[in-house]
């Protein structure tokens, strides 16, 4: 059992009244805006550990190489 469209038409009508669409289109900027910035901060943390990850492995390879001579 679940909601099927009509009920979800519904109370979208019901929140539009309560709230007004001026400060829905508000909330859902301000939500897009959230979004986005978390997406960004997660990528970014991924791009910080992908440099790591080459780094380190560049010092590795560096390490292995003055151990042969």
């Amino acid at each position: 059992m679940g909601f099927g469209w009509q009920e979800l038409l519904i109370v979208l009508v019901i929140v539009a009244l309560i709230f007004g669409t001026k400060k829905l289109r508000n909330i859902g900027s301000d939500l897009g805006g959230a979004v986005k910035g978390f997406k960004d901060s997660v990528s970014h943390e991924s791009e910080e550990d992908a440099v790591a990850d080459e780094s380190v492995n560049a010092e590795q390879h560096s390490e292995k190489d003055e151990h042969k001579d």
